[in-house]
């Protein structure tokens, strides 16, 4: 099971590495989509070490490209091919730009990717990753390490103020919703809200998507579980209150649900981000048939970021990776692979988004984005409080 569902990726491990968040003044908490009005492009410097920069508004210059191809490839690190459509995304830009992409360990996690910088600082070889997809929670604190270099793209207007440095150490680049996954050849009667959960005939059938002393996802789903009982961003003790109730009812698995247990039975309703749900149902093919469902109430999102190491062995190309991500082709791909593309707004008020894909979209509105500071209160509060409060291993 890949660790971007299984470890903390969004919030940041709190414990072993020795990445803490940053003591920083944040935004408000926001409502998803950003609220912030689209913008035509602006200019698209500052580039680090006075290397070729995309032209402002029209994507990367031909420099750039020339760049970014002398150097001969573009190391990655833990993207799997089916978060998010990856695999588009990685493929779409060696065809585009005939770079070729090293891909290192795929499956890991926001922790090792600062990790991997950190090791290969005076290592520019393959184990040195170019660019990085984090949790926001991670992104202040390797920039205040000094870990991350600067770079702003051409579309850098169209990226709301709330989700970005302001000088392009890193930004956002899409969220997700969590929902419920739900195997309907087992369950006939989907969850529609929170409360459903409780009913008796969900009975050891419930499961979260990771440890919630551990998995990002996991602790999001009872962060979550609160909004819908009468809890907040800033107070979290509802959710584990709800999720003793579950447990207490016989309603909650103890397992790590992914695709395999859902299409099983063992864990057929799978609280989960949307675009992990929405992957899955593509993947099974009505095999078993799966439904999606965004509750009505507590509505929760979560946001990743992206930054090019400061110590990249290819910062050219990791430029020109950015310009990819973050032009309309990029942001498209992303939200074909479910993942809300954080210029979404811009996307809609220029009319550029398919409406097929707009329509394969659930509907998740109201949904709401954390601070940081909000990440870091509600996740000790959330790893300290499950033993005492559910008192339940998830493994």
């Amino acid at each position: 099971m890949s660790k971007k569902h299984t470890l903390i990726r969004w919030s940041g491990l709190l414990a072993a590495s020795a990445i803490l968040f940053a003591a920083c003044t944040t935004p408000a908490a926001s409502t998803a989509p950003s609220a912030a009005s689209a913008a035509p492009p602006g200019s698209a410097a500052p580039s680090a070490g006075g290397s070729p920069a995309a032209s402002a508004g029209s994507g990367p210059s031909a420099e750039l490209i020339a760049a970014a191809q002398a150097e001969g490839g573009l190391t990655t690190i833990a993207l799997p091919h089916t978060w998010c459509n990856y695999g588009e995304m990685l493929s779409s830009f060696t065809a585009k730009y005939n770079i070729p992409i090293n891909e290192l360990n795929p499956d890991g996690s926001s922790a090792e990717e600062i990790e991997a910088i950190v090791a290969n600082k005076d290592n520019p070889g393959p184990q040195a990753p170019d660019v990085i997809d984090i949790g926001l929670g991670l992104a202040p604190q390797a920039q205040t390490d000094g870990l991350l270099q600067p770079y702003k793209v051409a579309t850098w207007d169209t990226i709301p103020e709330t989700a970005k440095d302001a000088d392009g150490h890193w930004y956002g680049d899409y969220y997700g919703v969590l929902a419920f996954e739900t195997n309907t050849a087992v369950v006939k009667n989907v969850p529609k809200d929170w409360a459903d959960l409780l009913k008796p005939e969900y009975k050891g059938q419930v499961a979260l998507s990771g440890d919630p002393t551990q998995s990002n996802q996991a602790i999001s789903g009872v962060w979550a579980a609160s909004l819908a009982n009468g809890g907040s961003l800033d107070d979290v003790q509802p959710g584990l209150d709800f999720f003793k109730q579950l447990n207490d009812a016989g309603n909650f698995v103890p397992v790590i649900a992914g695709a395999s247990t859902v299409a099983s039975g063992e864990t057929p309703i799978r609280i989960t981000w949307t675009y992990n749900g929405l992957a899955d149902k593509d993947t099974l093919a009505g095999n078993p048939p799966v439904e999606v469902a965004v509750p009505t109430s507590g509505r929760f999102g979560g946001m990743y970021v992206q930054a090019i190491s400061k110590y990249a062995p290819h910062p050219n190309a990791a430029k020109l990776w950015m310009e990819h991500l973050y032009s309309d082709e990029g942001q498209l791909i992303w939200l074909k692979g479910y993942c809300n593309p954080i210029r979404y707004d811009d996307l809609v008020a220029r009319d550029v988004i398919p409406a097929d894909l707009a329509a394969k979209l659930p509907d998740s509105t109201g949904a709401v984005l954390p601070t940081l500071d909000q990440i870091e209160a509600a996740t000790t509060a959330i790893t300290a409080g499950w033993p005492t409060t559910v008192g339940v291993t998830v493994q």
